[in-house]
């Protein structure tokens, strides 16, 4: 509350709710009073205030903050001096170690240790070839370097030769201009150019010597950026997310994942237990690291607690693949770098080569990557196809991309049943000889139709096997292509699910969909995965959501290559790629639905999986509707105009005169509306719409006239059995 004083004015108090309150821990009590100086204003109309003015004589800053500030200020540029100069440090040792590497051929020698320990004997030879290759092309360049020298020094003399010349040229027009050529003005011209050369020279030497030490710097902390920095020199905003994975981290997660066994050996193990560990190597965008397991703890066990695994070594959960080796009682852990798997792979080859063509035969159609970085080809001749997955994940996209790079082979023949119909397919019109694009019932009975035919077109293949014997071409042919000598068949259903749960019923009362032995799509996918291989039939198939109903057992283990997106659950996952996979560690159930679009666990017949896994994850290319577009109609120029059906089936021709008669049902007379009614019930898709017009003109082609009876047109039976007479006398005269 405002106190007055001498003169009545009011002076607010310093601290009108009470004593100063207590700065950077310190006591209110404890600071010292604060004594304030200054002189009494008059009041004068200027002012336009009655209050006093108070000057504080010193203010006081809470001075352990400021010393806590300061020390924190000083060490963030002590670390980030030391942080610098630790790098460049380890950049010089990176490129000593570069140096030493291309002195020893370490890199062909670490290639060939590898192949050796792989038992891959091509590798290996392909690599003992390029030892000794640049051992050779080392002992060349040694061999010729006095040439080498001796040919240099005669360049430069050279060069020093027609310099000397065009100096004495150009001093002697120099001195001939200012009144005559002499020794003295000659000499006197070379010295001042000499002089201006070298006062140039020494200003860029002087540039040079100031620069150069910058530079060299620079780029050894370039070298060094890469590397580990020491716990101490990392930044406190960063976390500790960037630390390199050690021995000791891993064996500290395992021991904190909850299983009794396991943390009672390690900690009776002590620093032994690393010895369970194999060294950690680099893979990709990651590390890998083999973990022998002591008795008592389970794989399942381990595979069980992934995320807590991960999230013990500061990573997400998709960060860590949990694989079982052939060694047992062993897992293998692949541990990617923070953030690496979110970022992108970059296009597919097919988008940036222009020129790139495929051979079915003997080629693999690039895919993606594995999460080691490492590229993903698939050999495609003779292997049926199964790609599962959750609606919207990149399903159609990832069976899209084999079949572009399929197309840039002349020789593959495609029929296409698109049963989403929303046009990702659209590119192939011109391509496929068979384009089906459509969601409904109608579209799942062409694409059931599409088998069938593709189901004749094998069993002629294998008719003519068999009666080709063993001198015909077709045998012959089998050295050089396999499969009989027969051109590759693809057939491709998207959406499958849609054909399996179709509820169409056909005439012949087999229905179109279901799981049975009389479903027709059922029979015909079994039929070609029995036999289609043999003679080049393929049937790819990409499904939704996979359960018994819409994809049955028998079809899905029918399916060389098999690979899912991201599904609900390990039971789902089964359905899709097998126990033995997911037993083994594929966790198509594990990846992010909406984050990892495209990323595929893939199994099966010529997947390159690495050694003692069953499966390998794949983060495939995405190749656009604009790119796709474009490999498209490179395709169309390789192999010139294909027509290209939209798969309906051809109506059959109706005899309209005997279906009039039909539906008459020998009534003497029948009023015209109501044949047309009862046509339409006989065959909607032939009569329905029909108009009287339609009706009189096919009764005209039979010299039939209806006439007027009670007011309404009526068509007479005599007259339709009389022409019906007529017709089958004249067919039988004819013949």
């Amino acid at each position: 509350m405002a106190s007055p004083d001498e003169r009545g004015a009011d002076v607010v108090p310093l601290y009108p709710g009470g004593p100063p309150p207590a700065f950077g821990g310190r006591q209110a009590q404890d600071v010292e009073e604060v004594v304030y100086e200054g002189e009494i204003v008059e009041d004068s109309p200027e002012s336009g205030s009655d209050d006093t003015a108070l000057v504080p004589a010193r203010r006081f800053l809470p001075v352990p903050w400021v010393d806590r500030h300061t020390d924190h200020v000083a060490w963030a540029v002590a670390q980030t001096a030391l942080r610098a100069g630790w790098t460049i440090g380890r950049g010089h040792t990176v490129w000593a170690s570069r140096a030493l590497g291309a002195l020893t051929y370490r890199t062909y020698r670490e290639q060939i240790r590898a192949a050796r320990a792989a038992g891959d004997i091509e590798r290996l030879a392909e690599w003992i070839d390029k030892y000794q290759a640049a051992k050779r092309a080392r002992w060349d360049r040694i061999a010729s370097a006095p040439a080498t020298v001796i040919a240099a020094l005669q360049v430069l003399g050279l060069v020093l030769a027609i310099v000397g010349a065009v100096l004495l040229i150009i001093g002697i027009a120099v001195a001939m201009r200012d009144g005559g050529w002499t020794w003295h003005t000659w000499w006197a011209f070379v010295a001042d150019t000499l002089a201006a050369v070298g006062m140039l020279t020494q200003i860029v030497l002087g540039m040079a010597m100031v620069s150069a030490p910058v530079g060299w710097l620079a780029a050894a902390y370039q070298a060094g950026k890469g590397t580990d920095l020491p716990r101490w020199l990392v930044p406190d905003r960063q976390t500790v997310q960037g630390e390199p994975v050690t021995p000791g981290r891993v064996v500290l997660a395992l021991r904190d994942l909850g299983i009794p066994a396991l943390r009672k050996a390690v900690q009776e193990a002590g620093d032994g237990a690393g010895g369970w560990l194999s060294p950690i190597r680099i893979a990709g965008c990651g590390v890998e690291v083999d973990v022998t397991l002591p008795t008592g703890v389970s794989t399942q066990e381990i595979q069980a607690r992934r995320r807590k695994l991960a999230e013990n070594l500061d990573r997400h959960e998709h960060e860590l693949h949990i694989t079982i080796p052939p060694a047992a009682r062993t897992v293998r852990l692949w541990i990617a770098d923070s953030g690496a798997l979110d970022e992108p792979i970059g296009p597919s080859p097919l988008v940036t080569d222009a020129d790139l063509v495929a051979d079915f035969y003997t080629g693999k159609a690039p895919w993606g990557q594995d999460l080691r970085g490492d590229m993903v080809a698939l050999p495609l001749l003779q292997r049926h196809l199964l790609i599962t997955g959750l609606s919207n994940q990149g399903k159609t996209a990832a069976l899209r991309a084999l079949a572009l790079w399929a197309a840039l082979d002349r020789t593959v023949e495609f029929r296409i049943a698109d049963l989403k119909g929303v046009g990702d397919w659209r590119p192939f019109d011109g391509i496929a000889t068979t384009l089906i694009q459509g969601p409904t019932d109608e579209h799942v009975m062409q694409a059931t139709h599409m088998l069938e035919t593709g189901v004749e077109e094998m069993e002629r293949r294998l008719t003519a096997l068999e009666e080709s014997g063993a001198t015909d071409g077709i045998t012959r042919d089998m050295a050089r292509r396999p499969g009989s000598g027969f051109h590759p068949l693809i057939l491709i259903v998207d959406e499958a699910q849609q054909a399996f749960m179709c509820p169409v019923v056909g005439e012949d009362k087999r229905p179109y969909g279901g799981t049975k032995h009389t479903s027709r799509y059922f029979m015909a996918a079994r039929k070609i995965h029995n036999q289609g291989r043999a003679v080049n039939v393929h049937l790819w198939q990409g499904t939704q959501d996979p359960t018994d109903q819409n994809l049955p057992k028998l079809v899905r283990e029918g399916a060389h290559i098999r690979a899912s997106l991201v599904v609900g659950t390990e039971a789902q996952a089964k359905m899709a790629l097998g126990d033995k996979a997911v037993n083994a560690g594929a966790a198509p159930h594990a990846l992010r639905q909406g984050l990892d679009k495209g990323t595929l666990v893939v199994t099966g017949d010529g997947v390159p999986v690495p050694a003692g896994q069953a499966s390998v994850t794949v983060r495939t290319h995405f190749i656009s509707g604009e790119d796709a577009a474009a490999i498209a109609e490179r395709a169309k120029r390789l192999r010139g105009p294909v027509t290209t059906s939209t798969g309906q089936q051809p109506t059959p021709q109706r005899d309209h005169l005997a279906d009039i008669e039909r539906v008459m049902r020998g009534e003497r007379r029948v009023r015209t509306e109501i044949i047309r009614q009862r046509l339409a019930e006989l065959d909607p898709t032939v009569y329905e719409g029909w108009t009287a017009q339609n009706l009189a003109a096919a009764l005209a082609e039979h010299g039939i006239q209806p006439r007027k009876s009670d007011g309404v047109m009526v068509v007479r039976n005599q007259d339709v059995q009389d022409a019906l007479n007529t017709r089958q006398t004249t067919e039988q005269a004819t013949e």
